[in-house]
């Protein structure tokens, strides 16, 4: 049946359709615009009625029936077919039906138990992850708005191995080195990377100290690049980013 475009009162609208009306001077009038809206509108009515039937229908088969009620009989009609069976002398048959049936139950509880110790676990590893970078990172000069960054960005690298926190590859599997090309990267390290990759992250300071005149300095003068994985050094980095981001950059870039 097609919807009216207009009732003259609420009263005259079907239960079902009252929804997709709106008052307009003094009458009711279907809220749609064109012909596509009020088809789509017909057929979502449509189902909705189909839905209230079937379920209707489900009501009326299952009324007055007592669902703990029918558990009870379905579980005397097992223990009586199992009486039947060990008079017939069919004690293998029940054993085996007993069994079957513990363990599918087993299997279910255990399923459960380790559903829940699977979720516990990853809680407590996203909980150690945080803690340990968010205090690395404070040192560091960490803001406190981004907090939330920087520990949606660490979830993405770390996981728990053996209880500490090891850094892996965007392939999930590869551990991710540190400054000496061998270990696995540590939080600080990871940290250091992202003060040069998100240092809107962090204090406008935290990459403060001058570069220095010495061996341990670096700019222009020294030639030497403290990216490369042989002349490493996080100090110059740190150096380096604070007098000559664009130098550091190209360093980095080159490493």
């Amino acid at each position: 049946m097609p919807l009216k475009l207009k009732y003259g009162s609420i009263k005259e609208i079907p239960a079902e359709d009252v929804r997709l009306y709106v008052e307009r001077d003094g009458a009711w009038h279907l809220d749609v615009d064109g012909k596509e809206d009020k088809a789509k509108l017909a057929e979502f009515r449509d189902n909705n009625i189909e839905l209230r039937r079937q379920l209707s229908e489900l009501q009326a088969r299952f009324e007055g029936i007592d669902p703990e009620a029918v558990r009870k009989l379905a579980e005397e009609k097992a223990r009586l077919e199992e009486e039947q069976k060990l008079k017939a002398g069919e004690f293998q048959s029940v054993l085996d039906a007993r069994l079957k049936a513990e363990r599918t139950e087993s299997e279910k509880r255990l399923g459960a138990v380790t559903k829940e110790r699977d979720g516990l676990n990853a809680r407590l590893a996203n909980i150690q992850i945080d803690q340990g970078i968010v205090a690395a990172a404070t040192k560091r000069g960490l803001r406190a708005t981004a907090i939330p960054d920087i520990t949606a960005r660490a979830r993405t690298v770390f996981r728990l191995v053996e209880g500490a926190p090891r850094a892996f590859e965007a392939d999930g599997q590869t551990v991710r080195v540190g400054k000496d090309g061998a270990s696995p990267m540590n939080l600080e390290e990871w940290i250091e990377t992202q003060v040069s990759e998100a240092p809107h992250l962090f204090e406008s300071n935290a990459g403060s100290g001058a570069a220095g005149n010495g061996s341990g300095g670096v700019g222009n003068r020294t030639g030497t690049n403290p990216f490369r994985k042989e002349t490493w050094n996080l100090t110059a980095q740190m150096k380096l980013l604070k007098t000559d981001p664009a130098l550091a950059a190209r360093m980095k870039a080159s490493a």
